[in-house]
């Protein structure tokens, strides 16, 4: 919370409690004082905030019951003599205004007007619409203003010291709208252009560790990397300077230079001790730089061991960005990831942000924007914009390679070569564990569970796919309610009125897989969604309410009766103790299934068209 001293403190926090969630982010100022609405203004501007342009109403009827001299526009003075009636229209038309969101009231002490009275007027016109619109106060002075800052906390209007102070207090609301709209959106589907390999990436993590090597090759890495669809380069194991040699002719094919590199687990970062050239172009080159390299590593690193070397095709992209995608760990958080700007100098630049895995598009481009180098990757003057969005799927890749691998601790690529053309990692350093010896700290946040994935076939609906519900979901919701019948909606959401907005739907789609569960049944040859089942778990997750709803034509097909089970199975393995749910008393159906599941069925106490049901779990949490 930004505040100047306590009391700003209280204020803010009062602020919060005591406002409507805010529709937008326009401010309306009314004011007496010019200058103390130019302060308010100046912060609201500093702060990115938005001044309202009020609505051609509004201001026809703020020219009809002001005086000419009147400041015209938005903040609105209305002038030093201005009295509590003034004051009081003033504020019932902007409250009216279509155009502004929240109302921001000034007073300047004069000797013309009670500060009191005018206080008792913005009190007698907000009161009855402060839960349409935000109000706020601020009551300039010290003593001559502490009655009306009173008489404004004993109605819960929040109230300020300062014009900046009030500003900050709106920008708490605005802050928590835009954090909980950013919450809310809807990713977009992810890049399936390149199937996951999560076997290869086994096999390679496997390798290593069978042999007591905690730190993959630079040719490791990026096999790790390609498992995952992040592009690098090509990258070749060679023995000897000859070999290093014959192995560029091959490539000089293919590109006008070269790059070599030293092959060791003793040396991870090679450009420290020499272990690098770029742009070679002959294959004699090649064989000298490589005879130079093994004096030098050796006369500065003579403990190291020397595997051999790399050699790649040297990318020339004299436009492209460097810059470092990774994964770090944190001991209290778990796996983070990493971006920022790259290249050797990226401990000096220090230009990079962290985020908590697992990432969607949406969250991979809040990471990105929380660095300097972003506002160069969106293009200027004549460099055009890199492809921001393979960026941010590598991001979305990286991170899943952290969820689906806790043998990964670090995982640096440096550089990630990024432009208008795509990206290309020319480098990977990784360090890995054994999980048998060292167990990574747990993901803060529960990744999607993919593994729950299943195929299934259901006689008179024939294949379809029943997996955990993801965020893009949202977007299948709207079909598949138009085939849910009016009675049907009545007796799953007890109402047949279920506003499908984006809100409502977000909160079914993106859901915490450590609190909630809902698995989706998908046809296999149109995506459509057929069903869902799903529970919300109590806060101490030892039991969790339960609801399905299938499409109406589908019903009477099993799909019902698959759901419930696949669920119940899950909150065995989740280990919950009892799942329960609300039934209306016309829905046999499903009270007749819940029967034969298991659920012990009984009447509300409280609502006689309602019952409940639940059914005591065996708890079976595998390890």
């Amino acid at each position: 919370v930004r505040v100047t001293d306590l009391h700003d403190l209280f204020a803010a926090a009062e602020m919060i409690a005591s406002s409507p969630t805010l529709k937008g982010e326009r401010l309306a100022i009314l004011t007496n004082g010019g200058g103390a609405g130019v302060l308010a203004t100046d912060t609201l501007a500093d702060q990115q905030g938005v001044l309202a342009t009020l609505a051609p109403v509004t201001l026809a009827a703020l020219n009809a019951a002001l005086p000419a001299t009147w400041s015209k526009g938005n903040p609105v003075d209305i002038i030093g003599d201005a009295n509590a009636d003034r004051y009081a229209r003033t504020l019932e038309t902007l409250l009216a205004d279509p155009d502004s969101d929240a109302v921001l009231v000034i007073n300047c002490p004069t000797a013309l007007s009670s500060s009191t009275e005018i206080a008792d007027a913005v009190i007698r016109v907000g009161i009855p619409r402060r839960h349409e619109k935000s109000l706020i106060t601020n009551w300039l002075g010290s003593e001559a203003a502490a009655p009306a800052r009173k008489l404004f906390s004993a109605k819960g209007i929040p109230t300020f010291e300062t014009p900046a102070a009030a500003v900050n207090g709106f920008m708490q609301l605005v802050r928590h709208k835009r954090t909980q709209d950013a919450l809310m959106r809807t990713p977009p589907p992810p890049d399936e252009t390149h199937p996951v390999d999560r076997a290869a990436a086994n096999a390679v993590i496997a390798r290593a560790l069978a042999v007591g090597r905690l730190m993959l090759s630079e040719p490791e890495g990026k096999e790790l990397l390609a498992a995952y669809g992040i592009p690098v380069v090509e990258t070749r194991v060679v023995f000897t300077p000859d070999e290093a040699a014959a192995t560029t002719v091959v490539l000089l094919r293919k590109c006008h230079a070269v790059v070599l590199k030293i092959l060791s687990d003793d040396i991870t970062h090679k450009s420290d001790v020499g272990g690098v050239r770029l742009g070679l172009e002959t294959a004699a080159s090649v064989e000298s730089a490589a005879h130079q390299m093994l004096s030098n590593i050796t006369a500065k690193r003579p403990k190291a061991k020397l595997r051999g070397f790399t050699v790649s095709p040297f990318i020339q992209k004299p436009r492209a960005h460097e810059l470092i995608l990774g994964i770090t760990e944190d001991k209290t958080f778990g796996p983070l990831i990493l971006f920022g700007s790259g290249g050797v100098s990226v401990e000096v630049t220090n230009d990079t942000a962290l985020a908590l895995p697992p990432l969607d598009m949406v969250l991979a481009d809040d990471l990105m924007k929380q660095t300097r180098v972003f506002r160069l990757l969106k293009g200027y003057r004549d460099r055009p914009p890199a492809d921001i969005t393979a960026i941010a799927n590598a991001l979305v890749r990286l991170s899943a390679l952290a969820a689906n691998h806790p043998e990964i601790r670090e995982f640096d690529i440096n550089p990630l070569l990024a432009d208008e053309t795509g990206i290309m990692a020319l480098d990977a350093r990784v360090r890995i564990a054994d999980p048998k010896v060292s167990i990574r700290v747990p993901m803060s946040i529960r990744p999607y569970p993919s593994h729950l994935q299943r195929a299934e076939n259901i006689t008179g609906i024939g294949e379809l796919t029943i997996r955990p519900i993801r965020p893009e979901d949202e977007a299948l919701y709207v079909s598949f309610m138009d085939r849910v019948s009016m009675p049907d909606r009545r007796l799953r959401f007890f109402t047949p009125t279920a506003h499908l907005n984006h809100h409502f739907l977000a909160r079914l789609t993106q859901i915490d897989y450590a609190r909630e569960m809902a698995f989706v049944a998908l046809d296999n040859a149109s995506s459509d969604l057929l069903g869902v089942v799903r529970y919300f778990a109590d806060p101490d997750y030892r039991q969790a309410e339960s609801a399905v709803l299938v499409r109406s034509d589908l019903k009477g097909k099993g799909l019902g009766w698959l759901l419930m089970k696949r669920l119940i199975d899950y909150a065995t393995v989740e280990g919950l103790s009892a799942l329960t749910g609300s039934v209306l008393e016309d829905n046999t159906t499903m009270l007749g299934m819940c029967e034969k599941l298991g659920f012990k069925c009984k009447r509300d106490r409280q609502d006689r068209g309602v019952w409940t049901v639940r059914l005591e779990i065996q708890p079976n949490r595998k390890p």
